[in-house]
């Protein structure tokens, strides 16, 4: 037998598979599918599923040839067989071998057969395999389809959990700029994977205030896309419940300290900007933003550690004063430490001077145009890139 061949047709098999959304329904269709299309190579005509319980294996489907038995017989563990298969991985059993329950085998319909664990041994697929094939074939060609099939499991498995980050992600990014009087206003990520690391926010907190967030977890993907929906979460309660600034840092410290992510350290600036230009902000380790004005270029550095790996850090609140015409520059270091060929860095100083640049156009404009340099710039999928623009208008 081709087993190089074999492994193919049946990675392909398995791609051509439109997975559902459950594990046991997806193991059902994997099933059916090796059923239907591996009958003449391996000698299958048929089999049953077996889903774990406790202390047993129950059996939960029949597929193939083996449509009209019973279900819902539940295997003990320590079944002989059973215990093969957690031990190996995969078994081949006939009816005269030791430590098989004629009685037992007679109710689930099974003769010789082969089985295999998958999904990190939740489920267990026995084959019904033909007398004429070699006990050394037929594991040979099983052990390739159970590799074939965890692989496949696991993969769906991941993209599940990527697509509910992607959803997660999408519900927590602004779905569009504020409307607040007196400020052009305009944000945006730019993930380097199908899940950023990166967010930020804008909170009305009151009538007169808007609070302007953004974060950055250490490292990008699905670790640090997940603890930033809990900075999202955490934000959102404290703003709800009228905490003071450094108390709502704080409490955020210790939510991402105890978290259990391998991603714990999240730097987050969080600001509240009032309807006459007045900012009160804490810095929690985040690249400090920066104000442009006529006169001068101030960074917004007051406030304290990153978030998570000190429980009991202190924090403390800074001021900045929005005059019209001023801007104020919210970034994440996936601007300032993209690298060009040369593995020379964009720069705060670079960011800054495109900003002074470009003071007279929109907010929109201002960030879109940092993108495309920063784009330019850079390699492409370096870190996660996000830009917040407020510009003063009022008066």
């Amino acid at each position: 037998m081709d087993y190089k061949r074999l492994l193919t047709q049946v990675e392909r098999t398995l791609e051509q598979i439109d997975m559902p959304e459950s594990t046991s329904t997806t193991v059902t269709f994997i099933a059916e599918a090796i059923a239907a299309n591996f009958r003449d190579e391996l000698g299958i005509t048929g089999g049953r599923i077996y889903e774990a319980r406790d202390e047993t294996y129950e059996l939960v489907g029949r597929f193939g040839q083996d449509q009209d038995g019973a279900l819902h017989i539940e295997v003990p563990k320590d079944y002989k067989p059973i215990s093969l298969i957690l031990e190996n991985g995969i078994v081949v059993m006939d009816p005269t071998d030791p430590g098989i329950d004629p009685e037992l085998e007679k109710q689930l319909g099974a003769r010789r057969f082969c089985a295999v664990a998958v999904g990190d041994e939740n489920y267990i697929l026995a084959f019904n395999v033909s007398p004429e094939l070699k006990r050394d074939d037929i594991l040979f060609s099983l052990n390739l389809i159970r590799y074939a099939i965890n692989q496949r499991i696991r993969t769906h498995r991941f993209e599940s959990l990527i697509g509910e980050a992607q959803r997660i992600q999408q519900s927590i990014l602004p779905q569009r700029v504020p409307q607040y009087a007196g400020f052009d206003i305009w944000g945006r990520t730019v993930p380097a994977e199908i899940v950023s690391g990166d967010f930020y926010d804008f909170i009305p907190v009151t009538d007169n205030i808007l609070g302007l967030a953004i974060a950055d977890g250490s490292g990008h993907g699905l670790p640090a896309a997940l603890v930033v929906r809990d900075i999202y979460m955490g934000l959102r309660m404290a703003t709800d419940r009228d905490f003071k600034i450094v108390r709502t840092v704080e409490k955020l410290n210790h939510i991402i300290h105890r978290g259990r992510l391998t991603t714990k350290f999240v730097s987050l600036f969080y600001g509240e900007l009032e309807t006459g230009g007045i900012l009160i902000y804490c810095n929690a380790g985040h690249n400090p933003p920066f104000v442009v004005s006529n006169q001068k270029v101030e960074f917004l550095r007051n406030g304290g550690p990153v978030l998570g790996p000190t429980p009991d850090a202190s924090y403390t609140r800074g001021f900045a004063k929005l005059q019209p015409g001023d801007l104020l520059c919210l970034y994440s270091d996936g601007i300032i430490e993209a690298h060009d060929r040369q593995d020379r860095e964009f720069s705060t100083e670079r960011l800054v001077r495109i900003v002074k640049a470009a003071r007279a156009r929109s907010a929109q404009e201002i960030g879109q145009e940092v993108l495309t340099r920063v784009a330019k710039w850079g390699r492409e999928g370096e870190d996660d890139r996000t830009i917040v623009i407020v510009k003063a208008i009022y008066l």
